[in-house]
């Protein structure tokens, strides 16, 4: 999806809250995680080599969950060809009189995948767990937990925390402002008492449940943390740093890890011919199923498409595919009996509760990796404005349906699932649809 397809969101705190959802799994899917915004020193040919290579490493790391991706054999001459893997990019020259411009680029799905795999690296999909967590800060005799309110006086660990889960591609949810001003609770996460968190975290979705307390050590900041949920149970763990932000890339650097470890696809089973997932609603005949079915297994991107899941008006079809995602992704928008799919980024009905992570401004056009090098001149956001690592990313609701091995399945599956809404009757498909098939 392109970035100026984004939905518009303020900057600011991209922490979020994910209250009172009836999906009947907290996980959410991750949108962005192959969307970068890196600091560049200019538009120079090298300085945008530089600036591919940086890129690339932030979202090898997002998409490995591998803390020393960068460690292994094969990686410099990865880094050397960063440009091959972008789909598009473009320049942001910063008037802000911070002299720092931006290079904001999309590197495709299926092309860094395989690149893991060919370094033998495991590959982290989009559709990952939830974790709420209850983080209790002592600084200067006073306690406070933090939430999700942007106000809140312990705001640099809010970006801390912010930042630490965009760089790893980890979802991360705080409890809501009158969660944070219950000084009983306060206490409770402080003791590292899981039985009451338990208890206060039943009406808010999430996975795994951690609660963290943090205060200085002489010169240094510490963490003690705990985590739980899905067979997780990680007893009592310490990390130290020497700023907020150190701490918080400790802390969930270290979550990462341990979930990457668990749920990433192993380099052998990143499949040349890539799967996705397409869920279509408002099927309602049998002649419907048979369309949806054929139209796109005649598509060109499609190797197989075979159905996995039928309910009442809807079916999931497991589709198997050579190229980019984009490119399967634009074949279906070109017929116009799939209409794009509520539930997907940036839609007005997604549910108010999965709110955006993404920080910015809509950045204007895109310019094709694929294109001479054309320097885009759109102003970028001041270096006090936007995160670097910020553009584009977003979480949503991981909807499953099914039962429990539907949930499993989807953390096995490397890419978002593509959701539409079937408009048959009267709606003629585009002749480029059902060609070269």
């Amino acid at each position: 999806m392109s970035i100026t397809a984004q939905l518009k969101q303020k900057a600011g705190l991209m922490l979020i809250l994910l209250a009172g959802l009836c999906s009947p799994v907290a996980a959410v899917t991750v949108d962005g995680l192959y969307t970068i915004q890196v600091p560049v020193a200019g538009s120079a040919p090298d300085d945008l080599k530089r600036g591919y290579a940086d890129g690339l490493r932030r979202v090898l790391l997002r998409v490995s969950g591998e803390r020393d991706i960068m460690n292994r054999e094969g990686i410099a001459t990865l880094m050397d060809e960063a440009q091959t893997l972008v789909q598009s990019y473009q320049f942001l020259r910063s008037t802000a009189g911070d002299g720092q411009d931006r290079l904001s680029m999309t590197f495709g799905a299926v092309g860094v995948n395989r690149a893991l795999a060919s370094l033998e690296a495991p590959v982290w999909g989009a559709n990952r767990p939830l974790t709420l967590a209850w983080v209790a800060v002592e600084d200067r005799g006073g306690r406070q937990l933090l939430s999700d309110d942007e106000a809140s006086s312990n705001r640099a660990w809010n970006q801390a925390f912010s930042a630490a889960a965009i760089n790893r591609g980890l979802p991360l949810a705080l409890p809501s402002a009158d969660r944070g001003a219950d000084r009983r609770l306060l206490s409770e996460v402080w003791g590292q008492f899981m039985g009451p968190v338990r208890d206060a975290s039943e009406n808010i979705d999430h996975d795994l449940l951690a609660v963290v307390k943090i205060n200085r050590r002489g010169d240094q900041w510490q963490g003690a943390w705990r985590l739980e949920g899905n067979g997780f149970d990680t007893g009592d763990e310490t990390v130290t740093g020497s700023s907020p932000g150190q701490l918080a890339q400790a802390i969930v650097g270290a979550w990462a890890d341990m979930l990457a470890e668990r749920y990433a696809v192993a380099a052998g089973d990143v499949e040349d011919a890539t799967r996705v997932d397409v869920v279509v609603d408002g099927v309602s005949s049998l002649e419907d199923y048979a369309s949806v079915q054929r139209t796109l297994a005649e598509m060109a991107p499609v190797v197989v498409a075979n159905p996995v899941r039928v309910t009442k008006d809807k079916i999931t079809v497991r589709v198997s595919f050579s190229g980019e995602l984009s490119q399967l992704e634009r074949y279906i928008e070109l017929d116009g009996r799939f209409v794009e799919g509520q539930s997907r980024p940036g839609d007005s009905g997604a549910p108010q509760e999965a709110s955006s992570l993404q920080s910015g401004v809509d950045t204007g056009a895109e310019v094709s990796a694929d294109d001479p090098l054309v320097v885009d001149t759109t102003t970028a956001p001041s270096a006090a404005e936007a995160d670097d690592d910020s553009q584009a990313f977003q979480y949503r609701p991981l909807e499953i349906d099914g039962d429990e091995n539907a949930a499993k399945e989807a953390f096995e599956l490397l890419y978002q699932t593509l959701r539409y809404r079937w408009q048959g009757s009267g709606v003629v498909a585009a002749p480029e649809q059902t060609t070269d098939g």
